[in-house]
């Protein structure tokens, strides 16, 4: 385990709090991820389910948890199904848990081979009282399911078996859940945060005309691993010159000409939780004065998005709020005049020509995260704010994002301490130079 340890008392509590969202007579199934193929022998890393991380703390294959709050011997109420180990197995793959370390990570008492899941599953099922039972499915707004999942496969099987139960979805729950961070989450991202700090202040001594971008992605992941984390918390964005405008480009295989603009999407992870950041920089050290022009209005939307992003604001009402004022900045800037507001679509308004994404998502275990987009704001959710200005007829845009817990009184930028000044990124590049 690379991160620290992070305590069953948050899975402990994550289960309760689960419990109290469920109708009598409840069972809930847990799957892991699969591990996905590559080609011909390969695999990709593996990705764990972010649930059922969520409700165990357990990061392996072929695991699952189930929750039966009602179920009459105390036992059985939570257990943690697992792939037994064995020594041929431990000679190709390594260890994996047994079931006391099983427990001292999730809190869940009962743990039992993966191999006895059905038998006593129908036991549950059939002797438990059980009415509601609660299957869990991708639900994210902006999902793609291309390929069936082990929670796919898992749900077939299981109506077909048991036809008579009730069938519920967990995914809107979990989204409630997931969405309030507890503190120790929040310790957890904000450690993501600081090791995406050092990758960024070492690019920042880094960068010089000349270099790859995919020179940079190397630094950042340098960095990245060096202090824990298992890595890029999605797939890294480094776009230099006319690549500033494409929201997703990923190739990062171009050089980094002198005169030109660095766009750095590129995040760390750690233990399992994310961070979300996003800065633009000059590759010779200063900013032109058009591009610390366009930089400052970026820059202004955020901080006042800030103050937008508050308890009981709905998403779509605050995106509708920075978009005035992105609309203001654009005045300014002569890149939209009155008269293509007075003849703008409403449903595709003149600033979408240079602002053309959302401003913010929720953050956690997954990089978009889980929760209802049309809710109010709650207070202890953790968001990105990340306006941009996107110019294609003068080859660059900026994008800058940071990652702040929404407070009571006011929000907690978990970025606070990442240079985000024109002024204070140009000093920093360019002491290296002395």
């Amino acid at each position: 385990m690379r991160h620290e340890p992070i305590g069953k008392e948050l899975f402990i509590s994550n289960r309760k709090r689960l419990v109290k969202g469920l109708k009598p007579g409840a069972l809930v199934v847990f799957n892991s991820n699969d591990i996905m193929p590559s080609n011909a022998d390969g695999t990709l890393g593996y990705i764990q389910n972010s649930d059922l991380y969520y409700v165990s703390g357990i990061h392996q294959e072929e695991s699952m948890v189930v929750v039966c709050p009602d179920f009459p011997d105390k036992k059985y109420r939570e257990v943690l199904f697992l792939r037994e180990p064995n020594e041929l197995m431990e000679k190709w793959e390594g260890h994996k848990l047994t079931k006391k370390e099983a427990t001292e990570l999730s809190g869940i008492e009962t743990v039992v081979w993966v191999s006895g899941f059905e038998k006593l599953f129908h036991h549950m099922m059939t002797m438990g009282k059980v009415q509601n039972v609660y299957l869990n499915t991708n639900e994210h707004y902006r999902s793609e399911i291309l390929v069936q999942s082990r929670d796919a496969r898992f749900i077939e099987w299981c109506q077909k078996t048991y036809p008579l139960h009730k069938y519920k979805r967990i995914a809107p729950i979990m989204g409630d859940l997931r969405r309030v961070k507890q503190p120790r989450e929040i310790e957890l991202m904000q450690k993501a945060c600081d090791i995406t700090e050092c990758g960024f202040r070492r690019v920042l001594n880094y960068l010089r005309p000349g270099v790859m971008e995919y020179e940079l992605e190397a630094e950042f992941i340098h960095e990245f691993k060096r202090l824990g984390s298992k890595g890029f918390a999605y797939t890294p964005i480094i776009a230099s010159g006319e690549n500033n405008v494409i929201l997703h480009y990923i190739e990062n295989s171009k050089q980094c000409h002198a005169g030109d603009l660095v766009l750095l999407d590129v995040a760390a992870e750690y233990a399992n939780y994310n961070s979300d950041l996003t800065r633009t920089i000059p590759v010779s050290g200063k900013f032109t004065k058009r591009q610390k022009e366009v930089y400052n209005a970026v820059l202004r939307i955020q901080r006042e998005a800030n103050k937008i992003l508050r308890p009981n604001v709905v998403y779509f009402d605050y995106h509708k709020e920075i978009e005035k004022l992105m609309e203001s900045e654009l005045l300014k800037l002569k890149l939209i005049d009155k008269t293509d507001i007075k003849n703008q679509n409403p449903d595709n308004p003149a600033l979408k020509k240079y602002f053309y994404h959302g401003t913010s998502h929720m953050l956690g275990l997954d990089v978009h995260d889980v929760g209802n987009m049309h809710d109010k704001v709650q207070v202890g959710s953790v968001w990105t704010i990340e306006p941009g200005i996107y110019i294609k007829e003068e080859k660059f845009g900026i994008r800058l994002e940071n990652n702040v817990v929404i407070g009571k009184n006011k929000n907690h930028d978990l970025m606070s301490n990442i240079p985000i000044e024109a002024e204070e990124i140009e000093e920093i590049m360019n002491a290296k130079k002395k």
